[in-house]
């Protein structure tokens, strides 16, 4: 194995155990004393250990084999390979070391805001290195290759909702669906923010006739490179030149300052953006 193979290696351990932790905490730590209903597989089994008092981690490796066989031609091998590697870390988390821990006692809805804020952040970290923890995470990975369109953190909060919902209609805890459905909520908005939002960006678009001026002068002040587009007006039929920008949303001010340094007349339209990769931003 070579040394980019080992420090791969070393990274997604490093994310699996981190993202692990998270998760264990979430659901042993916060979610099992509150008495809410939790969503996916680590779900199911809370529902079983507060019936039955089976141990967690172990149920979820159980549950997670007929949903592998069902999953493993949609996601492939090395896609299973790194699954099994991340779910084995998790569960040994969840099980042996969560424990070691206090755990919360206090206000049901800090419990419920805690469990998918942390969550939201394991699984993100766990789904950014192109991993899962198995489970639910194999159908969600699924339906989002089937359905590629529709963002992990919307294809969990449907799922989740239908586990959280059944769930708390089991334990007959109907105060405990809502608290479920909280966190639900959070860590479906927390996935998104994680995988999407880190690097999330504005799109600026300068409708000018000093393009190659607004270019520079951008250039100048936030160091961001622009492209430049030729466009024709419609109501005066000029060549006009479109600049097209990237940057981080914090610099979005100075990028309308050198425009307004430039050509005050310009017409410029800002645009959200997800996702930003290239130079100067995240890597493909």
């Amino acid at each position: 194995m070579n040394q980019f193979d080992m420090k791969k290696l070393s990274k997604e351990l490093l994310i699996d155990i981190v993202g692990g932790l998270l998760i264990a905490f979430a659901v042993y730590n916060f979610a099992s004393n509150a008495g809410f209903p939790v969503a996916g597989i680590s779900g199911i089994a809370l529902i079983l250990y507060h019936l039955f008092g089976l141990p967690m981690g172990a149920v979820t490796l159980l549950l997670n084999v007929p949903i592998i066989i069902f999953c493993f031609k949609f996601l492939g091998k090395d896609f299973f390979i790194r699954s099994l590697k991340t779910m084995i870390i998790s569960s040994i988390l969840l099980d042996y070391v969560a424990p070691l821990f206090p755990v919360y006692e206090g206000d049901r809805l800090l419990a419920a805001i805690c469990t998918g804020v942390l969550q939201g952040i394991g699984y993100g970290m766990i789904y950014s290195m192109n991993t899962s923890t198995g489970g639910m995470d194999f159908v969600i990975m699924t339906i989002r290759k089937l359905k590629p369109y529709m963002s992990i953190g919307k294809i969990t909060l449907i799922l989740d909702v239908l586990v959280v919902g059944v769930g708390g209609l089991l334990i007959g805890e109907f105060e405990g669906i809502i608290y479920g459905f909280i966190l639900t909520y959070l860590v479906s908005m927390v996935i998104d923010k994680y995988m999407y939002g880190l690097d999330a960006g504005k799109v600026m678009f300068v409708v000018t006739e000093h393009g190659m001026d607004v270019a520079e002068k951008i250039s100048d002040l936030t160091e961001r490179g622009s492209t430049l587009l030729k466009a024709k007006g419609s109501f005066t039929n000029q060549d006009k030149d479109v600049v097209m920008c990237a940057c981080h949303t914090k610099q979005m001010h100075l990028v309308q300052e050198a425009v307004k340094k430039v050509d005050r007349e310009a017409f410029l339209i800002t645009m959200e953006s997800n996702e930003v990769r290239g130079e100067g931003f995240k890597e493909h």
